[in-house]
């Protein structure tokens, strides 16, 4: 059983609906509680039956979401400021002007200044900044392999596998059969591009939330009686790359958006 210690890894495996019915106002103040040991996770009557046997959650009374959040984000950028942005521009596949590192991000700049400030034209998700200078201060700038491998053969993916197909490639394959035509337009707005025939699926395509962090995403329609499916692939070179939970953390927040657009799309 996969421990779950921190609120937020407890709000994503909740269905994020913010029904009420556990009686606490939001999925995120429900995390909280069950971290606090306030509620435990079956108290959610909508949480996945799966989740909660693959799942136990480790409490904690002093810490929360935000503080988690907020303290992860002062180290890191503690780290940033012992990082040589100029220098740092080769290894990361980016570019550097005017004292900052400018980062592709599914083919949108973000910027990267040396307090770890972000900024970008387009919104800066609380998904997106924790990975961004994690991957600024631990990317390798390993070369790509082009040898794709689902999460679970990554070097340490194999306890986050379940989690991942939770959160990740399970809602993901719900958009997919709802909105397939949608889907194959999402990826493209965010400068994806067509791996055909990739593990012979009906649909493939390649993202790249950063630069060397490419996912490839494989659907296959229903066929015969059969369900569909989807799985996630990333380089197996990603954890030269990016630290295991900002992978995560990365696919999850993106994932998060799909869906979004998906429910403006439904409307």
């Amino acid at each position: 059983m996969i421990q779950l210690t921190n609120a937020m890894e407890i709000f994503k495996v909740l269905p994020r609906t913010n029904c009420r019915d556990c009686r606490v106002p939001t999925c995120l103040a429900f995390a909280a509680a069950v971290f606090k040991g306030d509620h435990n996770l079956g108290d959610c009557p909508h949480v996945d039956r799966e989740a909660l046997e693959a799942f136990s959650v480790q409490n904690s009374d002093s810490r929360t979401l935000e503080r988690e959040e907020e303290q992860a984000l002062v180290q890191l950028r503690r780290k940033i400021g012992g990082v040589d942005l100029a220098s740092s521009a080769e290894r990361l596949g980016a570019s550097f002007s005017g004292d900052k590192l400018a980062i592709k991000l599914l083919g949108k700049d973000f910027h990267v200044d040396s307090i770890g400030n972000i900024t970008s034209d387009c919104h800066v998700h609380g998904w997106v900044t924790v990975p961004l200078l994690n991957y600024v201060i631990s990317c390798s700038g390993k070369p790509l392999s082009g040898n794709w491998a689902p999460m679970r053969e990554l070097k340490t993916g194999a306890t986050w596998a379940p989690l991942f197909g939770q959160r990740c490639e399970k809602p993901l394959r719900r958009v997919a059969d709802v909105h397939t035509d949608l889907f194959e337009q999402m990826v493209h707005i965010f400068s994806a591009k067509r791996a055909p025939n990739a593990f012979n699926s009906d649909i493939a395509v390649i993202l790249h939330p950063l630069p060397r962090i490419p996912m490839l995403i494989c659907y296959w329609k229903p066929d015969g009686g059969m369900e569909s499916s989807l799985n996630v692939f990333f380089d197996d070179t990603a954890e030269e790359n990016l630290v295991i939970d900002s992978l995560y953390r990365l696919a999850a927040g993106l994932v998060i958006m799909f869906e979004k657009i998906a429910i403006t799309h439904g409307r």
